[in-house]
């Protein structure tokens, strides 16, 4: 778990480009971590997911999909997410890390880095009570890892890669709601889009 300090001068694989900007404006930042991808990893790893979602997506021919069959496998891919659970260890560096960065109590929202869908909104927000010890946004993350198998982001893969396979991302959590565009913030910054929710600025495009 890394500080948006941290993620200035990390590779951008690692925390996701626009984490490296929001850094470069951690005063106007309110509190705020991001998870690598290798937190994901380790979760698919442990639970042997990758092996049992190819299984649950063996019958998808990239080059003839059957809708009707995607979807109900798609339901099944994100149940086996939502159902498999992390290590002990990743539990309490989860813990520790809502803990360091201030992210005790309130609400928090959970979302990859970079993107915007065409109201002007994170493509996939997840928001959570951040009540000690920090269970509910654990959950938060689950699901933000479960919703890259909802149906049409996995129709998306299959059109564009031609499998369902998918690289493991960070996350970025922070105090509040996901916020709205603002202007004003964009352009004092020199962006072309800044979110700001109630504690400050909490998204940079």
């Amino acid at each position: 778990m890394y500080t948006l300090l941290e993620a200035v001068s990390l590779p951008e694989h690692l925390v996701g480009a626009e984490v490296q900007r929001l850094g470069q404006h951690a005063d106007l930042v309110p509190a705020a971590f991001v998870i690598p991808p290798s937190f994901e990893e380790g979760f698919y790893r442990h639970n042997n997911l990758p092996f049992q979602l190819s299984a649950v997506f063996a019958p998808i021919r990239p080059q003839r999909i059957d809708e009707d069959t995607l979807e109900p496998l798609c339901l099944r891919a994100r149940a086996l997410i939502l159902g498999s659970a992390l290590l002990d260890d990743q539990v309490q560096q989860f813990y520790r890390a809502l803990y360091n960065a201030g992210l005790e109590s309130g609400k928090v929202h959970l979302r990859r880095p970079g993107g915007l869908d065409a109201s002007d909104q994170p493509a996939q927000v997840e928001i959570a009570h951040a009540r000690a010890p920090g269970t509910e946004a654990l959950h938060a993350l689950k699901r933000l890892w479960a919703s890259d198998w909802h149906f049409g982001v996995v129709l998306a893969r299959l059109d564009t890669a031609g499998s369902v396979a998918l690289e493991a991302r960070p996350v970025l959590v922070l105090w509040g709601e996901a916020g709205q565009p603002d202007a004003r913030m964009a352009d004092r910054l020199k962006v072309n889009r800044a979110w700001v929710n109630a504690h400050g600025l909490v998204g940079l495009e």
